[in-house]
């Protein structure tokens, strides 16, 4: 086991969820390297085969990383109405 390494923690279908899981993993410390699949040249066409981007963490914090992820999958999907 090399901790410096970097493993793939998750792959994201969007940028919310891109945006959520980065405050989470940001907020408990965990470095991290996000590689987005999009590619303006062909309009995002990688987006439907890899997801929106994937998520990389050091070895050494790969079991939390796991965490902040199933934590962030669990939250509660809600809309907001301004009615």
């Amino acid at each position: 086991m090399n901790p410096n390494r970097w493993v793939k923690a998750h792959t994201v279908e969007s940028i919310f969820e891109s945006d959520v899981l980065k405050d989470a993993l940001d907020r408990e410390g965990i470095e991290f390297m996000i590689r987005e699949h999009k590619d303006t040249a062909y309009d995002g066409i990688f987006i439907l085969q890899k997801g929106y981007a994937t998520f990389f963490v050091r070895e050494k914090d790969e079991a939390a990383a796991q965490a902040v992820v199933r934590q962030v999958k669990n939250l509660p999907y809600v809309v907001f109405s301004k009615d």
